[in-house]
């Protein structure tokens, strides 16, 4: 089954993580599951945008953000 709103492609959104402005591209679903996990945190998505951030540059083979956050919130979705 298609997620309630259908199948859609990549949104880029621009955000300032550690003062650094940068665009992210996502699908839909992803971003609605980051804004999820923010709100639940009560972080504004740029703050937990910058934590997932900080966590991929620590990996020993670190993904591009756009992967890492992808990785994140289908943990999150699994997990919680």
């Amino acid at each position: 089954l298609p997620p309630p709103d259908g199948l859609r492609g990549p949104i880029k959104r621009s955000l300032t993580i550690a003062g650094h402005e940068t665009s992210i591209t996502l699908e839909p679903l992803f971003w609605r599951a980051l804004e999820h996990a923010a709100k639940a945190r009560a972080l504004p998505l740029s703050a937990l945008v910058a934590e997932i951030d900080a966590l991929r540059i620590l990996a020993e083979d670190p993904p591009n953000l756009a992967s890492a956050l992808r990785t994140w919130a289908l943990s999150e979705a699994r997990d919680g």
